[in-house]
Order: C-alpha cells, then sequence, then structure tokens
C-alpha cells in the first residue's frame, strides 16, 4: 500500500494530484493518465490501484510502444496452441492476467488502429479470444492508461480512434 503521508508536504501540485488520486481510486472509472516521458504515470497508476477495491487483484503493466502490432496483440490477449509458429502451448494475455485487479497499458498512444478496434471491444463487451482461439473469456478489471501524446491531435491526424479515446478518458489526471 501506499502511504502519501510524506508526499503530501511537497508542492502544491503533487498534493493536488495526491488529493485527486484519493478521490478516484474508490471508482471503477478508467483512468487515462497525461503527461511527458519520466513523469512518474506508472507510479501513479499503481498509488491508484493500491488505493482502490481492487488492490488485492494483480496490478498488470504493459508498455504498449515497446511490441510490434503482432506480439503485442499475443502480449495482451494471449494465444492457443498452435495459432502461430512457436506457440508450442496455450498463454494467458495481460488481459487475463489482470483478472479482478488492474491492466495498466503504458504508451496507450503507440497502439495501431486495429488493436484499437480490438480494445475497445474489450473494454465494451469484458470478454475477448485469444489469438487463435474460439472460446469468448470473460475478464473483469480496472482500465488505467497512460500517453504522452496529444491524443487530441492524433485524432485529428488520423492515427488514434475517436470512440477508443472517449472510453480511455473517462477521468483524465495530468501528470
Amino acid at each position: 500500500m501506499f502511504d502519501f503521508s510524506g508526499v503530501l508536504g511537497s508542492s502544491p501540485r503533487i498534493r493536488e494530484i495526491f488529493q485527486l488520486l484519493e478521490m478516484v481510486a474508490p471508482s471503477e472509472a478508467t483512468v487515462l493518465l497525461l503527461g511527458e516521458t519520466g513523469t512518474g504515470k506508472e507510479l501513479v497508476a499503481k498509488a491508484i490501484h493500491s488505493k482502490s477495491p481492487r488492490c488485492y487483484g494483480p496490478f498488470i503493466p504493459i508498455n504498449c510502444g515497446a511490441f510490434t502490432e503482432s506480439l503485442l496483440e499475443s502480449e495482451l490477449f494471449g494465444h492457443e496452441t498452435g495459432a502461430f509458429t512457436g506457440a508450442t502451448r496455450a498463454r494467458k494475455g495481460r488481459i487475463e492476467m489482470a483478472q479482478s485487479g488492474t491492466l495498466f497499458l503504458d504508451e496507450i498512444g503507440e497502439i495501431p488502429l486495429k488493436m484499437q478496434v480490438d480494445l475497445l471491444r474489450v473494454i465494451e463487451e469484458r470478454k475477448f479470444h485469444r489469438v487463435g482461439g474460439t472460446q469468448s473469456i470473460a475478464v473483469d478489471f480496472r482500465l488505467i492508461c497512460a500517453t504522452h501524446r496529444d491524443l487530441a491531435r492524433e485524432i485529428e491526424r488520423g492515427a488514434f480512434r475517436q470512440d477508443f479515446y472517449f472510453r480511455l478518458n473517462v477521468i483524465d489526471l495530468e501528470v
């Protein structure tokens, strides 16, 4: 668990962020963390998780910018045996691992458009299929996302879906 007492004596902006965390953490709302690289967005996400009713579930982070599209798909959704060359056994993805906890999608602005559609469906339906699978898997997790990109500008460029943005931007916090 995070103890905010020592931090609250810091700058007014830090105090404001931690006061917002105290209000946001108990909800189930999706949180979008905005800010430059290195500003501590993952620490904020962990703090939200630790103060939430899901604190006893897992905190599952993934840096979406660190994978190619096909690898990201397998990392997020998992895969079934034989789904692709080298898939010698079934594997859970990060979405499934986050069951009863929090899924933290770092660098959400890096996700390709097709993957945005797939994730939008998971957010709306709370179920998915592993890569190469036909069985629907129900999931229950809280979603926290982070980006350093200006997503409104990415929408204008056609690089980010507006409907996906609206699902992610329920509560936004500038870090």
